[in-house]
């Protein structure tokens, strides 16, 4: 854990962090405006199973995979799940060198509040769990498994708790990047 948190001191510069955003950001607008609509166009009124921070249930998943028939599955599997697949590994990488740019220009180099560089990271392994998952439940339909359903849906609110928890720190590191800059205009 120690080297990974030192790889990403050293890798937390502005220009790294920019190409890496932009990166991000063109993987995610290709899913948020061609793939996941693409998906839901089949059932409109069914946020697809990525979509669904609280979790699903066993009727959920069920009604979501009939709903969305041969095609739909076939997109969501062979369009939107590939594209997630390069997503998540991009947001743990990015989101983490971001949180540490930020949090390096407030904290000593040898700070703890760097291990929350990792939160990213843990978001991003439930994200490559929870799809390997909908795989699984997609691949078995229309014989789902109770247990499938569950440990997805389990997956799918950790990713969501881990991204919101990042999102939370995200702020936290503009404001004290915020209040740096005011304070050095102060002087």
């Amino acid at each position: 854990m120690k080297v990974i948190l030192q790889l990403m001191l050293k890798h937390s510069t502005g220009r790294t962090v920019s190409v890496l955003f932009a990166l991000t950001m063109a993987v995610y607008l290709t899913m948020l405006l061609y793939t996941i609509p693409a998906v839901t166009a089949f059932a409109p009124e069914f946020p697809i199973f990525d979509l669904s921070p609280s979790g699903y249930l066993f009727s959920y998943a069920n009604e979501l995979l009939d709903k969305l028939g041969n095609e739909g599955r076939n997109i969501y599997l062979h369009r939107q799940l590939p594209l997630d697949f390069i997503y998540p590994g991009l947001f743990a990488v990015t989101y983490s060198l971001l949180l540490v740019w930020l949090f390096r220009k407030y904290f000593n180099m040898n700070s703890k509040v760097y291990y929350l560089g990792f939160v990213p990271i843990l978001a991003g392994v439930f994200d490559y769990l929870e799809n390997i998952f909908i795989i699984k439940m997609i691949n078995s339909f229309p014989d789902l498994q109770m247990n499938t359903v569950k440990i997805a849906s389990t997956l799918t609110i950790l990713k969501s708790s881990f991204t919101i928890f990042f999102f939370v720190l995200l702020l936290m590191g503009f404001v004290l990047f915020l209040k740096r800059k005011f304070m050095r205009i102060q002087k």
